[in-house]
């Protein structure tokens, strides 16, 4: 896990890489590489190199990234981001012809709309989102709901209903869990979503002055999905 020794995540990781036939493409936004307190290193670490390979910008043109290309007109490719358009994980048959694949946006939520709907790649996959009303256990990091998940959490949840086997979530939660408990031993705080600050009177930053800005914030209060 390259942690010191006395924060060490090596022991709640897998001894084995977990044996999955979904390949996971992580599309990570270049702001993700310099956080010291990221999930996806631990979900590579949980997983075989082959079935988890992460690509690292903004912009993803055909001619840049052919594979990327192919995978994304594969069939059998799905791309989890959430929206009207998007079909619950849970629903969708998987053909049985070809490996699934899934393709995870890494970074923050507005990152990550900037990143789907400025590539036109990502808009030839099967758009699904996760029906699930867990919290999410990344709690020294702020979420815009309390429902909202992190990169390794969505690819835990995801390969548990892709592959049928509801232990891989249990396994790759470990060493997220390890990581949050040993930060609040040495520090941390617990950061309550923006939903929950807001909710009840805790929210302490200035409001925003732009519109549309402070209509998100309206929404998270009145429990709508944005």
């Amino acid at each position: 896990c390259s942690r010191p020794q006395k924060v060490c995540l090596c022991p709640f990781l897998p001894i084995h890489p977990l044996k999955v036939s979904t390949c996971l493409y992580i599309i990570q936004h270049p702001a993700e590489e310099s956080r010291v307190l990221r999930t996806v290193p631990l979900l590579a670490a949980c997983l075989p190199p082959d079935k988890c390979k992460i690509l690292i910008g903004r912009r993803f043109s055909e001619d840049r990234y052919p594979e990327l290309a192919t995978v994304c007109r594969n069939p059998s490719t799905l791309i989890l981001y959430p929206g009207a358009e998007a079909t619950n994980l849970e629903e969708v048959t998987l053909g049985s012809s070809s490996p699934p694949i899934m393709i995870i946006i890494d970074g923050t939520w507005s990152q990550a709309k900037d990143i789907f709907y400025k590539n036109s790649l990502f808009r030839l996959p099967k758009q699904v989102q996760l029906k699930t009303n867990i919290s999410s256990q990344y709690v020294i990091r702020t979420q815009p709901t309390n429902t909202c998940l992190s990169t390794l959490e969505c690819a835990a949840v995801a390969l548990t209903i892709m592959e049928k086997n509801k232990s891989i979530q249990e396994t790759i939660l470990r060493p997220l869990q390890a990581l949050c408990s040993f930060q609040l031993q040495h520090g941390a705080q617990i950061h309550h979503s923006k939903e929950h600050l807001l909710k009840n009177g805790l929210y302490d930053k200035p409001m925003p002055k732009n519109k549309r800005k402070l209509r998100r914030m309206e929404l998270l209060v009145n429990n709508v999905k944005i």
